[in-house]
């Protein structure tokens, strides 16, 4: 019995108690719909209520999905994804479950061989060529100010959900849900990047500002809600930490942190989205970028030395891709 215990949730019934299992997946839905990983026939609950993600780094999120009635962890309302950790209770309408997982609670990282931290980054051995799309809300601390807190959790969660399906929708998937921002990668191939696969990318933002842009038609929010998005590529070390029919890539590396990077940078130059050099010349191939993406010399912080990035704002990328697509 030396086997590290498996991460699950514990529901606890007048039968007993049924024990919901966080294994060979990375992602986990929760809700009242029949689609759901975990049905939970509870009135309260909404059909897709909300979603469980396990990172690279054996972390659990709990990211709310704009239910009706909320999501709680030790009986505070999610408003933005939050790290679980061992013991803590979960509520989704009258049900209440327990967040099993004691390795979550180590702050010791240490890479032992029957380490849950191990497993996960011994898979990263590939390098392979990526783009990786970086979108932030913009003021969402002066969101979080004006909101009522019901409002947000829902306007949040919706914008968090919606946000998964468009970049579905042109072939990637989430990486990650940090606070009021997501990370989105594509893999390339070995050598070089495909134009169509430089459209698709172009289209996810241009479907993503959009998206966000008409959130206040649906809740009331103070203003119509902005974002920032910045885009990178290159090489990056990445790995498939999913199981069977379900692959579940994530990327590290310095591609990775540029684009974070870029998408700050979009606050000091007063532009929408930024562009590595890289990114550039590819998008510049697959469309006719002329005179709409204008070149910037930024600081990112972290590098020693200035770097070009070519930015514009959403109608900019909207203008080229109805050049393409005309």
């Amino acid at each position: 019995m030396t086997a590290q215990p498996v991460p699950h949730l514990i529901l606890r019934t007048e039968a007993g108690n049924r024990y919901l299992s966080l294994a060979s997946s990375n992602c986990w839905t929760i809700g009242r719909g029949d689609d759901n990983n975990f049905v939970l026939p509870d009135r309260w609950i909404s059909r897709n209520h909300a979603m469980l993600q396990r990172m690279e780094t054996g972390e659990f999120y709990l990211i709310d999905l704009g239910s009706r009635n909320g999501s709680f962890v030790n009986g505070r309302r999610v408003s933005v994804p939050v790290t679980l950790h061992n013991g803590d209770r979960l509520t989704f309408g009258q049900t209440e479950l327990e967040f099993y997982a004691p390795q979550t609670t180590s702050p010791d990282h240490g890479l032992g061989a029957d380490s849950q931290e191990f497993t996960a980054t011994a898979t990263l051995h590939v390098r392979r060529l990526i783009s990786v799309l970086v979108v932030d809300i913009r003021n969402f601390t002066g969101m979080t100010r004006q909101l009522d807190e019901k409002v947000l959790s829902e306007a949040i969660g919706t914008w968090f959900r919606c946000a998964g399906d468009i970049i579905r929708e042109y072939g990637s998937w989430v990486d990650k849900y940090i606070g009021d921002a997501i990370m989105a990668v594509w893999i390339h191939g070995t050598q070089e990047v495909e134009p169509d696969e430089m459209v698709r990318i172009a289209k996810a933002l241009s479907a993503l500002h959009k998206m966000t842009s008409q959130l206040h038609e649906q809740y009331p929010l103070p203003a119509p809600v902005r974002v920032g998005a910045g885009v990178n590529t290159g090489y990056a070390m990445v790995g498939n930490t999913g199981t069977g029919d379900r692959p579940d890539y994530t990327a590290l590396g310095d591609t990775v942190n540029a684009a974070f990077r870029l998408e700050s940078s979009t606050k000091q130059i007063g532009k929408d989205v930024a562009l590595g050099e890289t990114t550039y010349q590819y998008l510049s191939a697959a469309m006719n970028t002329a005179n709409l993406f204008k070149q910037y010399t930024v600081n990112l912080k972290g590098y020693d030395t200035p770097t070009l990035t070519y930015a514009g704002t959403f109608a900019d990328l909207d203008a080229l891709l109805s050049q393409t697509t005309g």
